[in-house]
């Protein structure tokens, strides 16, 4: 159940959106063991010069995850490779041109609702 912030270019279709919205919560049920159901995704489309990665052209994707701590370095590299071979199948981003960043908290540091610490007791 990470949250996870998903930075495209603007002027996208909602099926390009959706796409790779999937490509990259499948690629995190797969890789790193997480419920079906826990998708939290936050969608930015920005305009090419606020979405810079060198000097890199064409469709780009960055992403970063927040998610609670312990998953393994095996995994979580997994995830990396597993959501570029979907993004270069659909919608067609090169795994050149997607970056990836990961942040690990703690149970504490979670609440979905009602202003309640969601996994502690």
């Amino acid at each position: 159940m990470p949250l996870v912030n998903i930075s495209i270019l603007k002027g996208k279709s909602p099926e390009y959106i959706k796409a790779v919205s999937d490509a990259v919560n499948s690629a995190v049920i797969e890789t790193m063991d997480f419920p079906d159901d826990d998708r939290y995704q936050i969608v930015h489309e920005l305009e090419p010069h606020c979405l810079q990665y060198q000097d890199r052209d064409g469709d780009r994707v960055m992403m970063h995850l927040t998610m609670r701590a312990g998953r393994s370095n095996k995994a979580k590299q997994a995830f990396y490779k597993k959501v570029t071979e979907n993004l270069a199948e659909d919608p067609g981003i090169e795994p050149a041109n997607v970056l990836i960043t990961i942040v690990e908290n703690h149970d504490i540091d979670w609440s979905f609702q009602d202003g309640v610490a969601s996994f502690v007791a």
